[in-house]
């Protein structure tokens, strides 16, 4: 079943892959390789400024480990220096009184009072082999604090770098913490202009509301004037020429007979 899962599996990548070939012929790579870095870009893109502020959190509270183990580097270097400065000193000491023995008796073979400071006395070849035997002790010691010196400068310059690495890494911490605070601070400062900007007015909006109430204003105005204008013209109706010999008043009294009939009701009164 897994066998025939992994072969149509095969099947379509290479059917796939042939159809993008025959597409895009020998571009095809690069379209599938820009393709892909479009959709990383855009999934990435979409990620919420949040999420990639916590992101940055957690990447710089990572950096704590790390800071403790340098902590821990630099307590152990400086046990190191402080342990082997001590050494140093002691071998030093020891370097010294060898330094004065040998001199004493040094001194002792060359005046040829080869008695000892504690009673007995040195014979010449005795007093020769340990002064020998002691100086090669001597030069020895010497050879080892040589040694040591150069190590303690080694070990003096690793926990310079160890302080140094242990202050860089805690400044940059200071440094992105601060840094990623201003963002979310930022991040706040643009919410709360966006949320400002919900209850603000919109001035083109504004001129655009009152451009289309003054021209319903003007257009009724208009509609109004029409109104009145019809009105005037149909009281008033068209006036044609009048005849200037015509006796309008005689019209009228003919075709109502009022003046004859008034004048002889008066008569008769």
């Amino acid at each position: 079943m897994v066998c025939k899962l992994m072969k149509k599996g095969l099947i379509g990548a290479a059917v796939g892959a042939g159809a993008l070939a025959l597409i895009f012929g020998t571009a095809a790579p690069s379209y599938v390789k820009t393709a892909f870095h479009k959709a990383r870009h855009s999934v990435k893109g979409s990620v919420p400024v949040e999420f990639e502020i916590e992101r940055a959190r957690n990447e710089i509270s990572a950096l704590k480990p790390a800071i403790e183990e340098a902590i821990e580097a630099v307590v152990k270097a400086e046990f190191e220096v402080g342990n082997l400065e001590k050494e140093i000193a002691d071998t030093r000491t020891e370097l010294n009184i060898e330094g004065r023995a040998l001199q004493a008796r040094n001194e002792m073979l060359k005046s040829g009072d080869l008695h000892a400071t504690g009673g007995g006395a040195y014979n010449v070849n005795e007093l020769k082999t340990k002064l020998a035997q002691q100086m090669d002790h001597y030069k020895l010691v010497k050879t080892v604090l040589a040694e040591k010196q150069e190590t303690l400068k080694i070990r003096q310059k690793n926990l310079t770098t160890a302080r140094e690495g242990l202050e860089a890494m805690k400044t940059a911490r200071r440094d992105l913490t601060a840094r990623v605070e201003g963002i979310e601070a930022r991040l706040n400062q643009i919410k709360a202009s966006r949320a400002a900007s919900e209850f603000s007015f919109d001035e083109s909006a504004v001129g655009r509301a009152k451009q289309t109430v003054s021209e319903l204003e003007l257009k009724l105005e208009q509609m109004a004037r029409i109104d009145e204008l019809k009105g005037e013209f149909s009281e008033r109706g068209f006036s044609n020429p009048v005849d200037p010999t015509r006796d309008v008043t005689k019209e009228i009294d003919a075709e109502f007979n009022s003046a004859p009939k008034a004048e002889k009701t008066a008569d008769q009164f």
